[in-house]
């Protein structure tokens, strides 16, 4: 499908600065023997006058491009040529070479470059009849009288369409140049290596392309600003000029298939032109999983139906409504959809009624073969089995093989369902249908971009090899702010096989360089991507709440903002670097997303630590509101300021509420966590010195009810234990105010090799606050014992505390290798094994940055592999423990909630330690034979992880964890193996990685 020597040739040619991801480079703006335009010579382009109309209105944006990367315009010369044709009309500059357009087929100039030249002959031949294949390289003696040509020649309109952008894309105009204002990068001269191809046989998926949904309020706001003329009254102006800027994105991106807006338009109907401008472009045009027979539902019903929504009850009107969708669309490039959902998005019949829906898709078949006057087999059409319509797959009801199954995912990312072994014989094929953008429960998720590469990487990877791969449309809501991710689906649906799980640092790298220009600068950019994609995809912003992170345990909450800080910190820096004409794009690409996910962050979290705090007595209480405070006005901020943009030409996008919900549906006003206040001027009862410490949510002195069961006359704190296994070395106390009155405090350890970083220290003010840390000098703790220390904090009025801390100095056998126990706990990141064994040349794989944490592991995509429970890939950890619960342990495996996607097969994993029998463990229940989700599945979707625990007979000592692949699909992340009851604490990421020696 691809040339290898095409990219061969790629690989061995000098890089330019900026790159056309996901292909080969042919151009150079250094000086090769073949100059396309030079400092003082306009590029010339040829284009035959009979190619298509798209084929000529993608040659006048080359044309307009190229104008702006080299400050010279091209001259388009329209060229009708036949045998009798002489060329002396085509008048070539000396000192460069033309470009070339033309589609096989449908262009002379392809006829008559072939037969001036056999090695372009034979290369036209080998694209002939392919879909969207083609050529663009430079051709010697392309016809009489020429000595070279750069040639872009495609199969069919697309073909070339794509060849033109293509160019223009490594002549440095990204995609983005007006969806994200991405500056043109500026060159005095063009050059075309010699004897290199930048060819493409046809995508790897047929159909790639976007729904663009839940369109209010960002989307139709900015649209009736923006594009407020030639539509119907009463509704948002989604007209061909709105329409046209999503058209070219979606070429410029290699995609080629649209499902329109559909709660506040009608496609069809808006705009009269509507359709005829995507079929111009050389859009494939299409309506979602909801609105049959290319009409818009429900606004078009509501407008020109009669009668209820209903086939039995309603049937002639249906009919008719459904005829004048086909009919409308029949002239241009479409693929219709199937079948029937009820109004608003919900099942059109509650009981499941399958002979009612095959009668409907029956009806529909015959209107498709009376429109078109053949049979329907030969037009495309979609039967997309979302939510309930799967279920009716499920329980018996099929459509003609020749129809497209659309398989979903969950609307979180994962996918339901693909072709089993007997399903993947059908002439239709199947695709999926994916989400970026999803309204409904647990919680909708429309604001940000929460969309980590690694995870849908690994998805869609499984949709190709299980050969889902008919179609790809990726529902992205407002289309902005998903660029980044839309524009890896697009490229990745467009060859999968030059982007592997490990290549995706590559692609991040490729794509700031291509934005941005700056080979100094694109690494750290391509990490900042990176950094905030995963740390937004670990919840969706709609369902933080003020104790998502723990705050006391493992610190949680601290190191997930210190992560943030650091992100926002690296922006910053890279912003002062950046030129001025690149500071709207970088905002919008990167920036924006770093400070608004910190900042989003930060509220919640603060509003955590804001009733933490008060159920302390700590003034710091009311700094904590402030902050809430600040951070929620901040986010105004934020949204006006990317609403400033360029004299507001992004106005409205990022009007979408995402503060404050109280159920599935979005709040219809952002609200503020609640805070507490404490009185400014009143001095906590035990007085102004509080002492916290870590690992609790109890504050000293005085009463608290989370210092002991009865929450009075409780005894003194204390601290974990430290071990030198411990992940973290130190333990600490904070000193901090109860009141405005200010104070000193000393403190001291009664033992010599409990160190504290401070002895002593003020709290000038009621917001003001101290940590004390707590370490150990091993050295002079006697192997194999246990001492305890205690730290003494005093203040100047009086009041002291006491706080202990064992040192618990553990050792393992000398030679031992592997994670050690550390306070009743191993837990193990999976991807640092100590063994990896295959089996039938299936291993498990490292998924780099998949999931919350470090990354995840998965059995390789191999197609209808399956083991039984302790016979397939292994993955072995070894590790150390001191602790048991009567000689037991238990493993607790944190998993993606991944779903059944092969019928009969469900995904589970094996689980053994040491050599006992393996256990097997389903994560996720099967879905029910009417297409609803597992019970647990709201659950685990929203926080990103399902917790599976296991019991094994482990007494304490060396023992080695045996994770078997039994099906493939199967992701986990992180190991706890529990050895003491009750030692791990709440977090939402899990305890830290353990110590490996």
């Amino acid at each position: 499908m691809w040339s290898p020597l095409s990219i061969l040739f790629a690989a061995l040619a000098p890089l330019p600065s900026v790159l056309a991801l996901g292909g080969p480079t042919c151009l150079s703006f250094k000086s090769t023997q073949y100059a396309i335009t030079t400092n003082s010579q306009a590029a010339t382009i040829w284009i035959d006058s009979s190619d298509w109309p798209g084929v000529h209105r993608a040659a006048i944006d080359l044309q307009n491009d190229l104008e702006k990367v080299t400050g010279k315009r091209p001259v388009i010369l329209n060229v009708t040529m036949s045998a009798t044709t002489s060329n002396s009309n085509l008048d070539a500059a000396s000192n460069t070479i033309p470009i070339i357009i033309g589609t096989v087929g449908k262009s002379n100039l392809v006829s008559f470059a072939s037969q001036s030249s056999t090695t372009l002959k034979n290369k036209v031949a080998a694209i002939q009849g392919k879909w969207e294949a083609g050529i663009s390289e430079v051709v010697k003696n392309p016809m009489a009288g020429v000595t070279a040509g750069y040639v872009i020649f495609g199969s069919d309109k697309r073909g070339t369409i794509y060849g033109i952008y293509d160019f223009l894309e490594q002549a440095g105009v990204s995609p983005w140049y007006w969806w994200s204002d991405v500056p043109y990068k500026n060159h005095s001269a063009i050059y075309a290596f010699p004897n290199v191809t930048c060819s493409h046989g046809e995508p790897s998926v047929k159909y790639r392309g976007i729904f663009i949904n839940d369109e209010q309020p960002a989307l139709t706001d900015w649209v009736i600003e923006k594009f407020s003329n030639g539509t119907v009254a009463n509704r948002p102006p989604f007209n061909r000029f709105m329409y046209s800027k999503v058209f070219e994105l979606l070429l410029r991106l290699k995609a080629n298939y649209l499902w329109p807006a559909m709660w506040n338009s009608a496609f069809g109907v808006d705009d009269p032109l509507n359709q005829f401008t995507a079929d111009y472009y050389g859009i494939v045009m299409g309506t979602s999983h909801q609105e049959p027979m290319l009409r818009s539902s429900p606004v078009e019903w509501n407008q020109f139906g009669s009668g209820q929504w209903n086939w039995d009850a309603n049937q002639a009107n249906l009919a008719k409504f459904w005829t004048d969708g086909v009919k409308r669309g029949a002239p241009y490039e479409s693929i219709y959809t199937l079948g029937m959902r009820g109004t608003g998005d919900l099942p059109v019949d509650e009981t499941g009624n399958i002979d009612l829906l095959q009668r409907v898709v029956a009806a529909q078949r015959d209107i498709i073969s009376n429109v078109f006057n053949k049979s329907a087999s030969t037009v495309p059409q979609m039967w997309c089995l979302y939510k309930e319509v799967q279920g009716y797959y499920q329980r018996g009801m099929r459509v003609p093989d020749d129809v497209i199954l659309l398989w979903t995912d969950d609307n979180w990312g994962n996918i339901r369902r693909l072709p089993a072994h007997d399903e993947r014989n059908r002439t239709g094929g199947a695709g999926v249908y994916y989400h970026f953008d999803y309204v409904g429960s647990p919680r909708d998720n429309k604001w940000g971009s929460a969309h980590n590469l690694p995870k849908f990487h690994h998805q869609l990877g499984l949709a190709k090899k299980y050969g889902a791969d008919k179609i790809w449309i990726v529902n992205v809501g407002d289309i902005k702010p998903h660029e980044i991710s839309l524009d890896f689906f697009m490229t990745y649906a467009w060859n999968t096989t030059i982007w592997s799980k490990d290549d995706l640092d590559k692609y991040r790298k490729s794509w700031a360089l291509r934005e941005f220009g700056s080979d100094s600068l694109a690494p750290t950019i391509a990490d900042l991507v990176k950094r905030f994609s995963h740390l937004n995809s670990r919840a969706k912003v709609e369902l933080y709440n003020s104790t998502m992170y723990s705050l006391t345990s493992y610190r949680e909450a601290e190191g997930v903002m210190g992560e943030w800080d650091a992100l926002v910190s690296s922006s910053n820096q890279v912003s002062s670097q950046l030129p001025a004409v690149y500071q709207p794009a970088y905002f919008q690409l990167v920036h924006h997303p770093i400070i608004a996910g910190r900042n989003t962050q930060a509220l919640y979290i603060d509003a955590g630590y804001n009733q933490l705090y008060a159920s302390q007595a700590r003034s710091q209480t009311n700094q904590k509101a402030d902050a809430v405070e600040a951070n929620f006005e901040y986010d105004e901020d934020i949204r006006d300021q990317y609403h400033g943009l360029l004299n507001g030409k992004w106005n409205h996008m990022m009007s979408q509420t995402h503060l404050g919900y109280f159920y599935w549906q979005q709040p219809m006003l952002n609200s503020m966590p609640s805070i507490t206040r404490v009185q400014k001027r009143q001095t906590a009862l035990p007085g102004p010195m509080r002492i916290t410490v870590e690992d609790s949510k109890g504050a000293w002195p005085g009463d608290n009810s989370n210092q002991c069961s009865q929450g009075y006359n409780c005894p003194p704190p204390n601290v974990p234990a430290l071990t030198p296994y411990s992940p973290i070395q130190n333990r600490y106390i904070e000193i901090s105010a109860g009141g405005p009155t200010p104070y000193t405090w000393t403190a001291s350890s009664n033992v010599g090799w409990l160190k504290l970083n401070q002895t002593s220290g003020s709290i000038p003010d009621a917001y003001a606050g101290q940590r004390v840390l707590l370490s150990v000098n091993w050295s002079a703790v006697p192997v194999g014992t246990s001492p305890t220390g205690v730290v003494t904090i005093k203040s100047n009025g009086g009041q002291s505390v006491t706080v202990s801390m064992i040192a618990d100095y553990k050792t393992v056998p000398s030679g031992f290798s592997g994670f050690v126990e550390s306070g009743g706990i191993v837990s193990i990141q999976t991807e640092h094994y100590s063994r990896s064994t295959a089996v039938g040349g299936v291993s498990w794989e490292v998924l780099p940055q998949y999931g919350r944490n470090l990354s995840a592991v998965s059995p390789a995509i191999s197609v209808d592999a399956r083991w039984a429970p302790g016979a397939g890939p292994v993955l072995e950890y070894d590790f150390y423990t001191y602790n048991s619960v009567n000689g037991n342990i238990t493993v607790t495996v944190y998993s993606a909630p991944t779903l059944n996607t092969a019928p009969g097969y469900p995904i589970t994993y094996a689980i053994a330690v040491d050599n006992n029998t393996p256990i097997t463990v389903q994560p996720m229940p099967l879905e029910t034979d009417r297409g609803d989700l597992p019970s647990i599945w709201s659950v685990v979707v929203a926080e990103e992880v399902i917790r599976t625990t296991t019991s094994h007979k482990a007494a304490p000592g060396k023992h080695t964890l045996k994770l078997f692949a039994t099906e493939i699909g199967f992701v986990t992340e992180k190991i706890v193996i529990e050895t003491v009851s009750g030692s791990v604490a709440y977090s939402y990421l899990g305890p830290p990685e353990s110590v490996k020696v």
